[in-house]
């Protein structure tokens, strides 16, 4: 089931995607869009039984999305991928780090700090090296602690992610061993798309989730690789994050940039500019489209 929430009137409803068409959830389950959003992980269940109807159809004049993560808490960002810490280390004349293997990490972004597919990001004031950083997050939908198996059964579903990084600052910050901080917590995008956890994990085998990904700059095509190439899977991620923390409804986690991902791992475009489009594709999860300004 695709959900995304779109803007029309100064009002936000969400909706059902299906065959290129908009269905209001709350019309569907009889409830009202307060009640929808108070009680949107808990009708997890209900949600993924919607049968899309005519009389609940929405025909927006203008597609205009917000993020679809009712009352988002954190965003914990891993470091998952074995291929982008390796590329940008050997891209910044650095071996690879041992103790990387041994547990997955993550730091936490900023929240307010959130913006939808379609919105236009400002170019940072202070930084001349913006990057993007192509992601797959999984918002969590219930209460999770300690989990040893089965933790992606605390997941309502997966959305694409782009963590932009200021490559200046975050460099210079990172000498001090604490963060990273200011330099990843200027902006950070989701969507179009949270995508229920029973379509997704159809394609799951040993904890690694089959979704190709696709990253455009400009319309050309800089980066691609595949979700199920990660080496700490979701399950060893919510493992480690749920450590004596109770992960709750709306807390997101991460993937961590895929391989080949960003402009700092490429190593061979420049650095992002005022008037360039960046496009995350991916045939499961949708279009994630920003432009810098």
């Amino acid at each position: 089931m695709k959900i995304c929430l779109l803007e029309l009137s100064n009002k936000s409803i969400y909706c059902i995607y299906n065959n290129e068409k908009y269905f209001s959830i709350a019309s569907m389950l009889g409830i009202d869009e307060k009640e929808l959003e108070k009680k949107f992980y808990s009708l997890y269940d209900d949600i993924i039984k919607l049968k899309p109807e005519l009389s609940s159809e929405i025909k927006p004049e203008n597609v205009k999305y917000s993020v679809p993560i009712p009352g988002m808490r954190s965003v914990r960002d891993f470091y998952s991928f074995e291929d982008h810490v390796k590329n940008a280390r050997k891209n910044k004349g650095l071996e690879m780090i041992p103790e990387w293997y041994k547990f997955p990490v993550f730091y936490f972004s900023c929240t307010p700090n959130i913006y939808p597919s379609g919105y236009v990001i400002k170019y940072p004031d202070k930084s001349r090296a913006f990057d993007y950083e192509m992601e797959v997050a999984a918002v969590i939908g219930k209460k999770v602690e300690d989990c040893h198996k089965n933790c992606m059964d605390s997941i309502f579903g997966f959305i694409i992610m782009n963590d932009w990084s200021l490559r200046d600052i975050q460099k210079e910050e990172m000498k001090i061993m604490l963060g990273p901080a200011k330099g990843k917590d200027y902006a950070t995008s989701f969507g179009p798309f949270l995508v229920t956890r029973d379509e997704i994990l159809r394609d799951e085998e040993n904890g690694k989730i089959n979704i190709e990904m696709r990253g455009y700059v400009n319309g050309k095509l800089y980066s691609q690789n595949n979700l199920k190439n990660i080496y700490f899977s979701f399950d060893s991620m919510l493992e480690r994050a749920s450590e004596s923390v109770p992960l709750l409804p709306g807390d997101v986690i991460g993937s961590g940039t895929f391989g080949t991902g960003c402009l700092l791992e490429l190593g061979k475009y420049p650095w992002l500019k005022s008037g360039d489009e960046v496009r995350f594709e991916s045939q499961q999860l949708g279009t994630l489209v920003n432009r810098v300004v």
